[in-house]
């Protein structure tokens, strides 16, 4: 059992050192434990450091690309080299590196494919009274969105099995945990929680400005994501509120015009007539919506299995190289030696 922690890191050469120090070295049920840092474009020396404290495995972007990007270019490295488990953390010294033991346990007896770190934002020290209101609005709007029970959507702590992570294709551009656990949730892959500990970070986020601007970009994730897995649900439902909403104009003037009032009226009969146009046409796109949510799914499914085979050709490969080895290995061969007389 393989187990590769990744660490996202954009400038972190300062605070690197102190994450990596804190990494379990041992884990019952886990064979081997292994780093793999992406320098997401860092203009410091954040991979050189990466590499003084013997991290295993490097992933170097030119320039600056997103969390999303990192998480999921990290992913694929560490699926790659082999990972079983994969636990991502930041490198600000948020989460305890400990605790890392009780998050893959869930994964280790089989009772997960996807476990997130709790780290208690309703009374957390380290929060304020606003993003402690902020993150747990938004932990309960991705919890109806994906149809899951975890309380701390926006975590970064999280480990993840090779299956899940092989299903799972990050598309968003900013963060990767909503837009993660809405596609896990409608894949019906199995998610849990544990509590973990938590320190003040000293530096702002380089994820977001400012709160406003978190919230809008949330939003967007979230939305962009929901939609994406419900679209006839989405499209059908706003196509069938402007059905509605132009059913009435068009109901009054009907009663108008069976009264003998009718030319004064006629506007009402345009726009309740362009409402339900307009209606006709969102739900439309939402059945093309769905059917292209479809083909979504198929080449979804497509990838996994493309996964799956290469990782059987690898080991195929891995298997004849080492047959190639012993093979081109000199026998010993005993030769028996007279006794003299």
């Amino acid at each position: 059992m393989r187990l590769i922690i990744q660490i996202p890191c954009l400038n972190e050469a300062e605070h690197l050192p102190v994450t990596l120090a804190k990494l379990p070295r041992q884990i019952a049920g886990i064979d081997s434990i292994e780093v793999l840092v992406i320098d997401d474009g860092s203009n410091d020396n954040t991979g050189d450091i990466a590499r003084q404290w013997g991290v295993q495995h490097i992933v170097r972007h030119r320039r600056n690309r997103g969390l999303a990007a990192a998480f999921q270019n990290g992913v694929d490295r560490a699926l790659a080299a082999g990972a079983d488990i994969i636990v991502n953390t930041d490198a600000d010294g948020q989460y305890e590196g400990e605790d890392i033991v009780h998050l893959v346990q869930p994964i280790l007896r089989g009772e997960a494919d996807i476990v997130v770190g709790d780290r208690g934002v309703a009374d957390n020290a380290h929060f304020g009274p606003f993003k402690r209101r902020l993150q747990r609005l938004g932990s309960f709007v991705v919890r109806r969105a994906s149809g899951t029970t975890i309380t701390d959507a926006v975590s970064g702590f999280r480990a993840i099995s090779r299956e899940a992570a092989q299903r799972i294709t990050i598309t968003t551009e900013f963060s990767y945990t909503t837009d993660m656990l809405i596609q896990a949730g409608r894949k019906r892959l199995a998610i849990a929680s544990v509590p973990i500990r938590t320190h003040k970070t000293e530096r702002p986020s380089r994820l977001f400005k400012s709160i406003p601007r978190f919230i809008t970009h949330t939003a967007i994730t979230i939305t962009r994501a929901y939609t994406t897995h419900n679209a006839l649900r989405v499209f059908v439902g706003i196509g069938l509120a402007m059905l509605v909403l132009g059913a009435l104009p068009v109901l009054r003037f009907t009663w108008f015009y069976l009264n003998g009032e009718g030319d004064g009226h006629v506007q009402s009969l345009v726009i309740g007539g362009s409402l339900m146009m307009m209606g006709t046409l969102v739900s439309v796109m939402g059945i093309l919506a769905d059917l292209i949510a479809t083909n979504r799914k198929l080449m979804e499914q497509t990838l996994f299995k493309l996964r799956k085979l290469e990782e059987k050709l690898g080991e195929t490969e891995s298997d004849a190289q080492g047959q190639q080895e012993a093979d081109t290995t000199p026998d010993l061969i005993a030769i028996p030696t007279r006794r003299s007389r």
